[in-house]
């Protein structure tokens, strides 16, 4: 059953994660720029549209956007080594990496650089990547249409009498639902401190990062403590 397999700690972690990620998001679209930061969708197709217009450097900083969700998708992988969730992993590496460039993206915004979207976007790509699948059910953090859409598949089916998941749809709901409060919290952070409101993810990151990490530290601990007992 996917609920035996739900522990708190993952439902927690995906609203955390989905927290930041829509805030983040919604950011990108108040900024001066106008754009997406968590998902590509949009950001593959302004690259398109400017490549039409014959806009090529609005299309290679569109581009690097793209370039730049991937490559922190590449890092993410090249840490944790694994396509599941489980806990023992390098998560809180990958965490605290997406944090540095969270306060990295706030200095280069701050200063009127673009490029504050290029590490926006490689942190987005870190963390999407962190946490793409559990107990089969896919997992992104960092933008819904998967979500709604099995979402909607779920209430098509229980409208007809199939059966649905309603525990992993449980956990799509708490996704969906960090994700709009996130951009609520950033567009309202937005409105007063403008992109210092990134440091709000950043430091949710971070701290996430640090705290995982030290939880799985004193896990070790114990663990060794118990083995030498015995």
């Amino acid at each position: 059953m996917f609920k035996e397999r739900t522990p708190r700690w993952v439902l927690m972690g995906a609203f955390l994660l989905t927290l930041g990620a829509g805030a983040v998001n919604a950011i990108g679209f108040l900024g001066v720029h106008h754009q997406g930061i968590s998902h590509l969708t949009g950001t593959i197709s302004l690259v398109s549209t400017r490549v039409a217009a014959a806009n090529w450097e609005g299309a290679v900083a569109a581009g690097l956007i793209v370039g730049s969700f991937f490559f922190g998708s590449f890092l993410s992988a090249v840490i944790i080594r694994q396509n599941t969730l489980h806990m023992g992993r390098r998560y809180g590496v990958v965490l605290v990496m997406e944090s540095a460039l969270l306060f990295g993206a706030v200095y280069l915004f701050e200063g009127g650089t673009v490029a504050g979207a290029y590490l926006a976007s490689m942190a987005c790509g870190l963390q999407n990547a962190m946490a793409t699948s559990y107990s089969g059910a896919v997992i992104r953090s960092t933008h819904m249409t998967g979500i709604v859409t099995d979402i909607g598949i779920a209430c098509g089916h229980w409208v007809r009498g199939h059966p649905v998941d309603w525990f992993r749809m449980r956990l799509y709901g708490v996704l969906l639902g960090g994700f709009a409060l996130g951009g609520v919290a950033g567009a309202a952070g937005y409105a007063r401190i403008g992109y210092r409101t990134l440091v709000f993810p950043a430091v949710l990151s971070g701290v996430s990062g640090l705290g995982y990490a030290t939880y799985k530290h004193w896990q070790r601990m114990k663990h060794r403590a118990g083995s030498a007992v015995q």
